[in-house]
């Protein structure tokens, strides 16, 4: 198979698991600012792995690797991500996701007409993010046919390349499918994102942004379970579905940062953290610090994971208290990673605000 973006978070632990599982797997990966050649280091030995860079959105580039590796089937995390990133440059987001999508899903269409035999075993799996939906009230749970309603130029983008695998598979019969899962966390997963971010500015002495009042609430889902779910989709779904793919795990995001701090201490107390008595204070919980909201904050959102749980019998495998304590327990041994990833002039910085603020000095 073909993994997009597979140098990135989701798409690494996919690989990761479909090697394990006996695939073939070639990575292909731009390497920008999230995606690091370094996270595959363990896989590069393995005779049925194989890396190539490359841009999703350059048509010559996909034609020649499908041409050349002649996939089962294509796996496509390659996505610009980041919400806050959206508000600063919207223009990078829709060139990845959408023209990027379109242009892997025409070079997937072209192959895959000229299959024979093996044209009845590929897939194209798209994976999106239920930030599409919109924002729920304070009940309600997201459902595969819900009307689109996204609400940060992210959502938006992944909304585009959702609509655009739709119509491959209606129009020309492509054999898409299409997942939307709610937030991951687990290793390998860039600083910028609420987890490691607060686990690694912990960990330093350094203040812990709490957006807005912090009762913004998601669905937890470990990034191992996705994949797994993923690749459950890719062996058992039925081309022309939608799957959402979620953890029952409603938190907000103080009660995230609570019991990260809590795993953080019975890590690494505070009493022995010397990077606490520098700036003057001696419990983890005394960083915390609430900041301007993020511009169109959605308020919620909550996944109803049934259809893939009694269709594909997927379910995930960890608590969130559980999955949660490796995490940063695997983030505070990995310190090396962390920061080979944030070398590029990335120094866990507040993004998001350029828009608001400058209609605010127009104003």
């Amino acid at each position: 198979m073909i993994v997009t973006g597979g140098a990135g978070f989701i798409g690494s632990n996919f690989a990761r698991l479909a090697l394990r599982e006996k695939h073939s797997v070639v990575v292909l990966d731009l390497l920008t600012y999230a995606g690091h050649e370094a996270t595959l280091n363990d896989l590069k030995l393995d005779p049925d792995f194989e890396f190539v860079k490359g841009d999703v959105a350059d048509a010559k580039v996909v034609q020649k690797l499908l041409a050349s590796s002649r996939p089962d089937a294509i796996v496509h995390f390659a996505a610009e991500t980041h919400v806050d990133r959206s508000i600063d440059d919207p223009s990078s987001f829709v060139r990845t996701n959408v023209l990027g999508t379109f242009v892997l899903l025409e070079a997937a269409r072209q192959y895959w007409e000229l299959l024979k035999e093996e044209r009845n075993r590929f897939r194209f799996i798209h994976v999106s993010t239920d930030e599409v939906y919109g924002a729920l009230g304070a009940k309600g749970l997201f459902h595969e046919e819900d009307a689109y309603s996204p609400n940060s130029p992210y959502a938006a983008s992944k909304a585009g390349a959702d609509h655009l695998a739709r119509a491959y598979f209606k129009t020309f019969d492509l054999p898409v499918l299409i997942t939307n899962c709610s937030n991951n966390y687990g290793p390998y997963q860039f600083p910028e994102k609420l987890i490691p971010l607060m686990t690694l500015n912990a960990l330093e002495g350094k203040e812990l942004p709490i957006y807005g009042d912090g009762g913004q609430i998601r669905d937890w889902l470990h990034v191992e379970d996705h994949c797994d779910a993923i690749l459950t989709v890719l062996e058992k779904g039925n081309p022309g579905s939608k799957y959402l793919i979620g953890g029952r795990n409603e938190r907000n995001n103080l009660q995230i940062l609570e019991t990260l701090l809590a795993a953080i201490e019975q890590i690494k107390p505070a009493a022995q953290n010397a990077s606490l008595k520098t700036q003057g204070v001696s419990t983890y919980d005394q960083l915390k610090k609430f900041v301007k909201d993020r511009p169109g904050h959605d308020r919620r959102y909550a996944i109803d994971p049934s259809k893939i749980e009694k269709e594909l019998g997927w379910k995930p495998s960890r608590t969130f208290e559980k999955g949660l304590f490796q995490t940063v327990e695997w983030y505070l041994t990995h310190l090396d990673w962390c920061a080979m990833v944030q070398s590029d002039d990335f120094n866990r910085e507040r993004l998001g605000l350029t828009s608001q603020s400058n209609r605010e000095v127009k104003s």
